[in-house]
């Protein structure tokens, strides 16, 4: 009895989390379609507003939570520009290889942000993109991702052929040095005992 209850707070816990997310998303595919449309190199504005569960002991926004509104964020970006169903119909999907947040402020129970999430460049294999947590006028936190598309046969897409899939014509703009340095160490984080193309076969079976 002593074991089977912690077991059950925490498995109402983790269905709780799920749930709420899943509402999440449903409310942006949902509004998503009537808010103006985007080009994917525009900058995508995502309301959102801080819940109940949300939250951590110190009653302020958990930090693992941002990382999952930026999921949302980059989503509707995907779904307003209209390269998501592209995507779809070529059996692709998105995963995050590397990302860092800086934390300025912090969020609270009610309150109502945006996140603002823009591509800021690409290279021969990953896209970049700068995501901004605003609330008002005063930027709470900033991160940026790298990202590269998997194939759901199996294989990477190559940044041509996203770019190609996108409709996009022009180069990528000059990234910021500091992201082009964070980028190339792996953002100082290697993984001696295995290659990068391991690491991402070991993806696409996790998929």
């Amino acid at each position: 009895m002593h074991v089977c209850a912690p077991l059950a707070v925490r498995l109402h816990h983790w269905v709780f989390l799920r749930m709420s997310l899943l509402l999440r998303l449903l409310c942006l595919v949902l509004t998503s379609p009537r808010r103006s449309r985007l080009h994917v190199l525009d900058t995508c504005v995502t309301p959102f507003r801080v819940w109940l569960n949300d939250l951590d002991v110190l009653f302020h926004m958990n930090n693992g939570r941002y990382l999952t509104i930026l999921d949302l964020a980059r989503v509707d970006l995907m779904m307003r520009s209209g390269l998501w169903k592209h995507l779809k119909a070529q059996r692709w999907y998105p995963v995050v290889t590397l990302e860092t947040i800086r934390f300025h402020r912090s969020l609270e129970l009610g309150n109502r942000y945006n996140v603002e999430t823009r591509v800021i460049g690409w290279d021969q294999k990953h896209i970049f993109i700068e995501q901004g947590f605003v609330r008002g006028e005063t930027q709470v936190a900033l991160a940026v991702v790298r990202a590269r598309f998997l194939k759901r046969s199996g294989g990477v897409v190559t940044t041509a052929e996203l770019i190609g899939l996108a409709g996009i014509e022009q180069p990528s703009p000059v990234l910021p040095e500091w992201v082009a340095r964070w980028s190339e160490a792996e953002g100082g984080m290697a993984f001696p005992s295995s290659s990068s193309s391991d690491r991402e076969k070991e993806t696409v079976v996790e998929q």
